[in-house]
């Protein structure tokens, strides 16, 4: 069960005395972007990504002194639902028999406990909320090697809006979130009470992400009662591209705000899709970054800044690879964080299983530095690596989000 710690051997699937099997899901989104208008970065071919990682990581000692076996599957986004998840979880960890898979765009709650009862490790390079409560429930198998846990997350984030003066004397805010138990959990025991504090009371909009329908639906419904109550401060939990999907239906329904944001927002795709989002919808836009790629353009932002964006280019240059501007490599540099999040948990283990290389990956501390976000720190209780932000704002000038300020300490 999730919470386990036993080592046996039979709870680890696709481990064999020379290899270790790993999926590596691409999210394919051509098909959404016709459904929507909305355009995304060309993100190169995932699949020779995957490839490169491999050859990599078996130049360099391999998973445990055994081979990664790295297998790319590709996903389709306009069919996720919760159905469309079971059926996916079932083929890797069933037909595949993976040892580890690492996620991209699985958005339905039933996709994370479907591979940890199936005793499959999950490192998670999609932009989704999971919480302590998530990360604990499922231990020893969901753990993500680029962004930070959502409770710390929401703790910087309305301690910045708050410090922004995002709210301006408003006694009520908008909140438009995610329909999670994550997000739920966390505006229960970080946001209510940060907003009590700035003395501001919360209207939820939850928002059924199970498929257009109910996002459309969920969408409109919260346009209408921050309309009908005079509301003009609005902000988004959770992320699944609710902020432009909310932006675009307010404006059919007549409704304008200022809007508080973050990584989890997806603010470049914002930007880059001034064709759909609102004309002014991004004015005055203020909150956290934790992903350069996600957040701002390279003007803003040397590409690459760290030692480990330059590891991971260089991981990928080696094999003819290369991307012209930091979001191209978005996806390209959550694979990288995953692959070598996993070879170095698994580095001192001796029979490997989900919890020994558990074990491993919070040994490591601050020694594991993420390439898609800030900082790195993993630890007892600490499964997410991504340890830091900075304060983001949407400029008129660019027009681009910019970084203020240095790296801070999420949850700090």
């Amino acid at each position: 069960m999730p919470g386990s710690s036993t080592d046996k051997s039979e709870m680890s699937p696709g481990v064999t005395a020379d290899s270790v099997k790993v999926v590596f899901i691409g999210t394919d989104l051509s098909k959404t972007a016709s459904l929507t208008g909305f355009k995304d970065p060309d993100v190169g071919d995932p699949r020779k990504q995957v490839e490169a990682l491999a050859t990599y990581v078996n130049a360099h000692g391999g998973i445990a002194g055994r081979k990664l076996d790295a297998v790319y599957e590709n996903y389709e986004a306009s069919a996720d639902s919760p159905a469309a998840e079971t059926t996916l979880c079932s083929k890797i960890t069933q037909d595949d028999k993976a040892f580890a898979v690492v996620l991209t765009g699985q958005l339905q709650s039933n996709a994370r406990p479907c591979y940890a009862q199936r005793r499959t490790l999950m490192l998670d390079a999609t932009l989704i909320a999971n919480d302590q409560g998530t990360f604990t429930s499922l231990a020893p198998y969901l753990w993500t090697g680029s962004y930070p846990e959502y409770t710390a997350f929401a703790t910087s984030f309305l301690d910045v809006l708050g410090r922004e003066k995002f709210f301006g004397g408003r006694s009520v805010a908008g909140i438009v979130a995610a329909d999670s138990p994550a997000n739920r959990a966390v505006y229960e025991k970080v946001v209510t009470p940060a907003l009590k504090k700035l003395g501001v009371a919360g209207t939820v909009g939850w928002i059924d992400t199970t498929d257009l329908g109910t996002l459309n639906t969920g969408l409109n419904q919260a346009a209408v009662n921050f309309r009908g109550k005079s509301i003009d401060r609005v902000f988004f939990l959770g992320g699944a591209r609710i902020a432009p999907f909310f932006m675009t239906t307010a404006a059919a329904q007549n409704f304008t705000a200022r809007y508080g944001v973050s990584t989890f927002d997806n603010p470049s795709f914002m930007v880059a899709n001034p064709g759909t989002i609102p004309p002014g919808a991004l004015k005055g836009m203020v909150g956290i970054g934790f992903a350069p790629a996600l957040d701002v353009p390279d003007t803003a932002l040397p590409f690459p800044s760290t030692d480990a964006e330059r590891n991971c280019q260089g991981i990928y240059a080696a094999a003819g690879i290369s991307f012209k501007q930091r979001e191209n490599a978005r996806v390209a540099f959550a694979y990288c964080d995953a692959a070598l999040l996993l070879q170095a948990g698994a580095r001192d283990v001796g029979e490997l299983t989900a919890a020994s290389w558990g074990r491993g990956a919070q040994a490591l501390g601050t020694s594991f530095q993420t390439a898609t976000g800030f900082g790195g720190e993993l630890g007892p209780s600490l499964y997410a690596a991504g340890s830091g932000y900075r304060v983001l704002k949407y400029d008129d000038g660019c027009p681009c989000f910019t970084y203020a300020g240095g790296v801070t300490d999420v949850g700090a």
